[in-house]
C-alpha cells in the first residue's frame, strides 16, 4: 500500500492511522522560528465520526487508506434517510444524513455524486465541485446601488443559503463552488 507524508496532506485525503481510515479534514503547515516545523491536522475517522486535533512531523508516515469511489444518482429523502441509485443497477442505497458532509446541502435531486466507502462501509458524498441552482428567496437589488463587494443572502432551491451580489433576483439562475459556499457567477443558459 503506498504512503504519504504528514507534510503531504490535503482536506479530503484518507490515510491509515493503527488500522482505521482517518479524513484529513483541515491541515495547517507551521514553521515556527524556533523549533522544527509541524503540521496541525484536524482529521476524522471515518468509521466513528470523532474528530481530533494533532500535530505531526512533516516526514511522518502513514498508509494512504484504499478507498472505493462510486457514482451514484441522489433520488430523494425521506427524513433522516437520503437514497441514493446505482446507475448500473438501478438498487437504492440509503444513507444517513450525518454521513453527507457539508457540501450535500448543494445537491440537488437526480444529480450525480460520488459515494465514498472503506471496506464496504460509505463514509462520505462526494458531491460535484459546481452547481446551478436557482434562487428562490432574497431580497430585491435596489436600482443604482452599485457599491462593490456588498453582497446579500440568497435561499437556494435547495434550502441552503449564501452570499449573493446585490443585483442577483429571485429566480435566477447561479453557479456555486460546493467546497467554499461561494456564488461564482449567473448561468450561461
Amino acid at each position: 500500500m503506498p504512503t504519504i507524508s504528514a507534510g503531504e496532506f490535503r482536506k479530503g485525503m484518507i490515510f491509515e492511522m493503527e488500522g482505521k481510515p482517518m479524513l484529513v479534514v483541515d491541515f495547517q503547515h507551521v514553521k515556527p522560528g524556533k523549533g522544527a516545523a509541524f503540521v496541525r491536522t484536524k482529521y476524522k475517522n471515518v468509521i466513528t465520526g470523532a474528530i481530533r486535533e494533532e500535530s505531526f512531523n512533516p516526514t511522518a508516515k502513514f498508509e494512504q487508506a484504499s478507498v472505493e469511489r462510486k457514482d451514484a444518482e441522489y433520488s430523494y429523502n425521506d427524513g433522516d434517510l437520503y437514497y441514493f441509485m446505482d446507475p448500473e443497477t438501478f438498487d437504492m442505497s440509503p444513507l444517513n444524513r450525518d454521513v453527507l458532509g457539508e457540501a450535500f446541502k448543494f445537491m440537488k435531486e437526480n444529480t450525480v455524486c460520488k459515494l465514498v466507502s472503506y471496506k464496504g462501509s460509505v463514509f462520505t458524498v462526494e458531491v460535484p465541485n459546481f452547481m446551478d441552482l436557482e434562487v428562490t428567496e432574497t431580497e430585491p437589488g435596489v436600482k443604482g446601488d452599485t457599491a462593490t463587494n456588498v453582497t446579500k443572502k440568497a435561499t437556494l432551491e435547495t434550502g441552503a443559503v449564501i452570499q449573493v451580489p446585490l443585483f442577483i433576483n429571485e429566480g435566477e439562475k447561479i453557479q456555486v463552488d460546493t467546497r467554499t459556499g461561494e456564488y461564482l457567477g449567473r448561468c450561461k443558459e
